[in-house]
């Protein structure tokens, strides 16, 4: 049984977005979304080309009917899966993945039944309790505790099934990167051009970073700035493989800094992409997520740090897209209000042709929001500024 543990007042602030509709909402992020999307890499290759190599191999893959480079794989499931007496105990990260088909890696492991021995049959059980995947041991049980590393499970069936994408030669080759739809979208609503500076102030582990380089053709000066080591090393390891590392600067740093780490930037940038840190209400499938109303509150303040630091750094009629995984409206509508009104910015209306509007404010139709449960997606917020 999946646990969505929220408290009260959490479960209140998501009243005010979704009403009656709330365990509508609640339900749909437990499941995967029924598309599993990708980015073509546009610099090495064309959607057309990336769709008929996949599709060589009985893999069935399409385009999205509005963004030229998104591609989709349709997700089937659930499937029914019977319990078996070896079992193999997963954290949330890994059980998020393997609900879908991806292989077990030891990292992931919670604890593991001792018997387990190589080409053993098992099943693995998320945090919630839930049988979430069979599949065959690669090795035994004490090897993946004493080793901590390596595949320990190749994953035979699973609840919900999709191509794993990391494990195609496309992925490997540096075709495609996984992204969700609204992601892909945050990119395109920036509408970065060659000859612009352009920042990424929370890049890693780099997705939309990425994107804007195909977007540009490799022809804007692009830095990316994160101040998570770890999460930098993954980027710049992305980026490689991608063929993107000669095209993109790639900075350690806390971006809510970067006027005084980094004053020649001031006044001297185009355009701003934030995608800070969030509650991530919006992400699924959810196996188990603990969250209180704090989280939101404390989350809020520190994304409106990034928005007073990208007003500083950023030329005057510069762009700032602000965008979140999210859905509280503390986290977004109320953010860019606040934003509207403390600082030097004003809205622009975006117009995708998808999404919905905003829940609230005197700007709420300048906003774009996508909801679960309606539009199969994550839930996502994005806002687009510009500098007076």
């Amino acid at each position: 049984m999946v646990r969505i543990l929220y408290d009260e007042k959490l479960l209140e602030t998501l009243k005010r977005v979704y009403g009656c509709d709330l365990e509508k909402f609640l339900e749909a992020i437990t499941r995967p979304t029924p598309r599993l999307y990708a980015r073509v890499n546009i610099l090495k290759t064309s959607p057309n080309q990336v769709i008929e190599s996949i599709r060589s191999r009985g893999i069935d893959v399409f385009k999205d009917e509005g963004i030229p480079e998104a591609i989709y794989f349709p997700v089937e499931g659930p499937e029914k899966l019977n319990e078996l007496d070896l079992k193999i105990y997963v954290d949330k990260r890994a059980a998020e993945s393997i609900i879908l088909g991806a292989n077990l890696y030891t990292p992931g492991i919670i604890k593991c039944d001792r018997r387990v021995r190589k080409g053993s049959e098992v099943c693995i059980v998320a945090p919630n309790g839930d049988v979430i995947a069979i599949g065959i041991a690669r090795m035994s049980c004490e090897e993946a505790i004493t080793k901590q590393r390596g595949l320990f499970v190749e994953v035979t069936k699973s609840l919900y099934k999709a191509p794993h994408i990391i494990e195609l030669q496309e992925y490997k080759e540096g075709l495609i990167y996984p992204q969700s739809l609204p992601a892909i979208i945050t990119s395109k609503i920036l509408d970065p051009k060659p000859g612009e500076v352009i920042i990424d102030m929370c890049a890693a582990p780099g997705g939309k970073t990425g994107h804007i380089v195909e977007l540009t053709r490799g022809r804007a000066f692009i830095i990316a700035f994160d101040h998570s080591k770890t999460k930098l090393e993954r980027m710049k390891m992305e980026m490689r493989r991608l063929g993107h590392d000669s095209l993109v600067e790639i900075w350690r740093a806390d971006s809510r800094y970067l006027s005084m780490d980094f004053p020649w930037l001031v006044g001297k940038v185009d355009k701003i992409l934030i995608d800070p840190p969030c509650t991530a209400l919006g992400v699924r499938p959810k196996v188990i997520d603990e969250k209180k109303y704090e989280d939101v509150l404390n989350a809020s303040n520190y994304q409106f740090q990034f928005l007073k630091e990208a007003v500083k750094i950023i030329k005057s009629r510069g762009v700032i897209v602000y965008s979140t995984c999210t859905v509280t409206i503390e986290e977004n509508e109320e953010i860019i209000e606040r934003a509207v009104k403390e600082l030097d910015l004003e809205p622009e209306k975006i117009d995708i042709g998808i999404g919905t509007r905003g829940i609230l404010g005197n700007y709420s139709d300048f906003y774009i929001r996508f909801h679960p449960h309606i539009h199969g997606t994550p839930g996502y917020f994005i806002a687009k500024l510009r500098k007076r």
